[in-house]
């Protein structure tokens, strides 16, 4: 059972970064144009229920005042053309919202997953350094483990360009096939 000591230490570790990771999107918000915060604002709305109720009043209103069914006024677009135009223009801004606040988020999450891959990489470092360093502990005090052939093979450095273009090779690979 791990000591409080340990328990207080993980959690100020966990507290700051996720203080840090709160401070880091709270300063990003800030920067953030005014144009995207628009796209944001409108993506917001246009993704929320309450857009899909005010369409679902305005379109049935429009239509059964347009076909005759609710005579409260005259009809003004007895062929629906007029919805169809509106409903289509409206459509096309409304993707182009949505693909502007996707390409921000996918933005983010490259970096995201950059940051990822840095921290894999030095995790591995650290990790290629513990086994070297345990094997050199371990082929001190004689321990026949520390002979096993695979921590040769363990201490090595994972080298990302090597093991992407493995990736790319066996993926060209099976397109061939």
């Amino acid at each position: 059972m791990p000591d409080s000591d340990s328990d207080q230490q993980m959690a100020s570790v966990v507290h700051r970064n996720i203080e840090s990771l709160l401070e880091r999107r709270q300063s990003e918000e800030r920067n953030k144009g005014v144009q995207e915060r628009v796209a944001d604002a409108i993506t917001a709305f246009t993704g929320s229920m309450t857009f899909v109720y005010i369409h679902l009043v305005l379109f049935t209103g429009w239509i059964l005042v347009n076909v005759g069914w609710l005579p409260v006024m005259k009809r003004f677009d007895p062929t629906l053309v007029i919805l169809a135009m509106f409903a289509s223009v409206e459509a096309i801004f409304l993707s182009t919202f949505v693909l502007i606040s996707q390409n921000r988020m996918q933005a983010f999450a490259d970096r995201r997953a950059e940051l990822n891959l840095h921290i894999d990489l030095l995790a591995e470092h650290e990790v290629t350094r513990i086994i070297e360093l345990l094997t050199a502990i371990g082929t001190k005090l004689g321990v026949a483990e520390s002979m096993n052939p695979e921590l040769e093979e363990l201490r090595q450095d994972v080298r990302p360009e090597k093991v992407l273009e493995t990736m790319d090779r066996a993926e060209q690979e099976l397109k061939e096939e």
